[in-house]
C-alpha cells in the first residue's frame, strides 16, 4: 500500500473533503502528517455553526500527539463562500504555531477553503 504524501493545498483539501457531510456547518479539520509529510491520519477535529466554529489547541494538538505526528496542516471551510480569513482565524492560527512550538509539532499551514476549492 503506498502512501499519501501531502506537499500542496489542493492534495491536504482532497485528505479531508470527504469528512464534511454538511456545508451549511464550518468544520475545522486536522491532517497528521509523519516527518516525511505522509499522512497518518485526516480527522474533522470541531463541528461549528454557519458563521462560527469554536477551537482550542488541545483539540488539535490531541491526535497529533496519540499518532506521533511531526507536523500538522489545519483546514476549515468558509460556507459563505469567501475563503478570506477572519480575525479569530488569524489569531487561532498563531496560537496554534505557539502551542505547536512548545510541543515539538509544526504547523505548516492553515487552509481555509470552500465547497466550490476556492482557498
Amino acid at each position: 500500500m503506498s502512501k499519501i504524501i501531502i506537499k500542496t493545498p489542493k492534495q491536504a483539501i482532497r485528505a479531508v473533503k470527504p469528512l464534511i457531510k454538511d456545508w451549511y456547518k464550518e468544520h475545522f479539520l486536522g491532517v497528521y502528517l509523519n516527518s516525511r509529510n505522509e499522512l497518518i491520519k485526516s480527522e474533522l477535529i470541531t463541528l461549528g455553526t454557519l458563521t462560527a466554529g469554536i477551537l482550542h489547541p488541545r483539540e488539535v494538538f490531541r491526535s497529533a500527539i496519540v499518532n506521533r505526528a511531526c507536523g500538522i496542516i489545519v483546514l476549515h471551510n468558509h460556507p459563505s463562500g469567501d475563503p478570506t480569513p477572519s480575525s479569530s482565524d488569524k489569531e487561532i492560527t498563531e496560537q496554534l504555531a505557539e502551542a505547536g512550538k512548545i510541543i515539538g509539532i509544526d504547523v505548516l499551514d492553515h487552509i481555509i477553503f470552500c465547497k466550490d476549492n476556492t482557498f
